[in-house]
């Protein structure tokens, strides 16, 4: 866990370009004994090999394997530039992160950083940081939105198909779990269910919500009165935008006709569709040969490889947790954590997903640009 203070980070800085930020950064690494004199070049030579830049308004600069000897010490040092910095090809930076690792400590901190900074909203809350502690509770995830869905919510053998009892049960799991109150439990008992189709209903509340959670009732289909099956109720108390990405999910198995994978699921199963990547098409599995790991280089080269196809791409670390993730993006990929030796699980869906499957292994093979 990557632990910051106040120290580490430097407001309301300004840069003319990302070289003259690089040099203040590694500047900074050097005052304060992270560095020895050199590890600049380090740096730069970096940025010249791949853009450091992940998206969201975040930079990464760090040194080349070959400048890691001049590391005394592993840390960060962090500068917010309100106004932007140009980091090329069209991107703005409003926080660069420069890194100091003597071996493959960095890979844990990339893999905090992007997990936490991959969020939607992230780039606007980093760029109107107006405090260290601010800054610091954004990059540590304490300002993000969080969702609670597991198995304690999930009920998939109720025995009555009946929505005022179906959203009872659903109201009455989140007040146990200490997610809504008393007023949240009436909302929900009261609202007017949303059918989707196939049997799938929705209700939300809003009201009495301390934080954003999701309950499921499954129950045994037969007829209502309006003639449409009841089969599963999604209970939505809703505090923030936590549940969008759900909402979203729930959208596109509607569209793609596929809502019917939710029933007669098991917990997990239910989980998963609700809030992980849902992939499909042909799958290889091909190990990371790089002796470390997946940074932020050869990630970058990896991804590049794959935004040259047209097919959609998932990801997924077989040595992680094994969730997939869309390949086309670095913050996403870099989050995986992958170190030398883990095997990776690649799924292709469209029309060039052979080439695509074939052009990421050429790729890997021959080191994601790192021989």
């Amino acid at each position: 866990m990557l632990s910051l203070t106040v120290q580490d980070i430097q407001l309301q800085q300004a840069a003319d370009d990302k070289i003259s930020a690089i040099a203040s950064l590694a500047a900074t690494l050097t005052q304060r004994g992270l560095v020895e004199e050199g590890y600049v070049n380090g740096m730069q030579a970096r940025e010249q090999q791949n853009s450091t830049f992940l998206g969201n308004g975040i930079a990464i600069p760090h040194g080349t394997t070959d400048t890691r000897d001049l590391v005394k010490q592993t840390g960060v040092t962090i500068a917010h530039y309100p106004n932007g910095v140009d980091w090329g090809d069209n991107n703005r930076v409003y926080v660069a992160i420069g890194i100091a690792a003597k071996s493959d400590e960095h890979l844990g901190i990339l893999k905090q950083l992007t997990r936490v900074l991959s969020a939607d909203g992230i780039e606007e809350q980093l760029k109107t940081a107006d405090s260290a502690e601010r800054l610091i509770a954004i990059i540590n995830g304490e300002t993000q939105t969080t969702l609670t869905l597991d198995a304690d919510l999930v009920v998939t053998d109720f025995p009555r198909a009946d929505l005022t009892q179906m959203r009872a049960v659903g109201a009455g799991m989140l007040k146990q779990r200490d997610l809504v109150d008393s007023q949240c439990v009436a909302e929900l008992v009261s609202a007017t269910p949303r059918h989707l189709g196939e049997g799938v209903w929705l209700a939300a509340a809003s009201q009495g919500v301390k934080s954003t959670g999701i309950a499921v009732v499954q129950a045994t289909p037969v007829e209502n009165a309006t003639g449409n099956d009841v089969k599963q109720l999604i209970a939505f108390a809703a505090k923030d935008g936590a549940h969008l990405p759900v909402i979203e999910r729930l959208l596109q198995l509607c569209s793609d006709n596929k809502l019917s994978t939710l029933i007669n699921a098991d917990a997990a199963a239910i989980i998963s569709a609700l809030t992980e990547e849902q992939k499909s098409g042909i799958t290889a599995v091909y190990t990371i040969k790089n002796p470390h790991g997946l940074h932020a280089r050869p990630g970058a080269v990896l991804v590049s490889t794959a935004k040259k196809y047209k097919a959609d791409i998932w990801v997924s670390n077989l040595n992680g947790d094994g969730k997939a993730v869309k390949a086309k993006s670095l913050m996403k990929v870099i989050a995986l954590g992958v170190k030398q030796g883990h095997q990776l699980e690649f799924t292709a869906d469209g029309e060039d997903a052979a080439e695509a499957l074939a052009g990421i292994k050429a790729a890997i093979d021959t080191g994601l640009g790192e021989g």
